[in-house]
């Protein structure tokens, strides 16, 4: 049985006070972009570093994954070796870093934060991939494993997701949300056209394989979530069926802040000590 910490029942009485509206049956979106966040970048197509802090477990989806992605016109995920601890996973300017651990059966299956500032502009991402599920029977197949990872991954491209019904049917790309997602594994034609349309525009500067602004406040640079109380205030949270996932922003002040996605572990938010 999953479990749920009682420190969590404020943030549980949060969100479903937000899903009331949220869990209202929806539709395929036609923009999927994640709030108009995107690298900052002076020509396309773009390198991304992703740092490779997880386990044999996970290497060859990792592979898959920025293989996956790389098939985009715009942009080209390159691996390079992980240089952060897996279990904080604290993210590097830059770059993205995706990290595999034990991180409790604290309800989340999957998390991915993006650093922003000016208002729009990704400067540094992680991925978490939490094993006290992910080594479960439920969810260590290889279905769950890659859709997590390339879902996760898209969210630090700067893409939302297809469809945010659990209960609608496969539209067969990561960026959907699912109980079941053997289709659901990789990116599909409409997820690398939403990248073309993000990153249509190009920048005067670039925040890839770049040093923080210094107009990032210290708090921010040095920021580490760890916990669920630690992702800051929910400002979305999706329910339908046994799913459910949760947006959350730590704003910074003028246009500097961390934005979180969290996949919830099914069923994970009814069950408490």
């Amino acid at each position: 049985m999953f479990t749920f910490a009682r420190r969590n029942s404020r943030l549980l009485l949060t969100v479903f006070a937000l899903v009331v509206l949220a869990a209202i049956p929806t539709v395929t979106l036609a923009n999927h972009s994640w709030g108009g966040y995107h690298w900052a970048r002076t020509s396309n197509p773009f390198t991304l570093k992703v740092g490779d802090n997880v386990n044999t477990a996970w290497d060859s989806y990792l592979n898959t994954t920025i293989s996956d992605w790389s098939q985009s016109t715009v942009l080209n995920l390159t691996k390079v070796a992980g240089t952060v601890t897996p279990k904080t996973c604290k993210a590097t300017a830059g770059m993205v870093q995706v990290c595999n651990a034990s991180y409790g059966n604290n309800g989340w299956l999957g998390i991915a934060g993006i650093s922003i500032t000016g208002g729009t502009h990704i400067t540094q991402a992680y991925v978490k991939l939490n094993d006290s599920y992910f080594n479960t029977a439920q969810y260590n197949t290889p279905a769950w494993r890659n859709m997590v990872s390339c879902q996760e991954v898209g969210h630090t491209l700067g893409l939302a997701h297809q469809d945010e019904n659990f209960t609608n049917p496969n539209l067969n790309t990561c960026m959907d949300y699912t109980n079941s997602p053997d289709s659901n594994q990789h990116p599909n034609s409409h997820d690398y056209q939403m990248l073309v349309d993000i990153y249509s525009h190009l920048d005067t500067t670039t925040t890839v394989g770049a040093a923080l602004p210094p107009s990032v406040p210290p708090a921010m640079k040095n920021i580490v979530l760890n916990s669920v109380d630690q992702f800051g205030p929910i400002v979305k949270a999706v329910k339908n069926g046994p799913g459910l996932a949760t947006y959350h922003v730590q704003d910074f002040g003028h246009g500097n802040m961390v934005v979180t996605h969290v996949f919830w572990a099914l069923d994970s938010h009814h069950q408490e000590h």
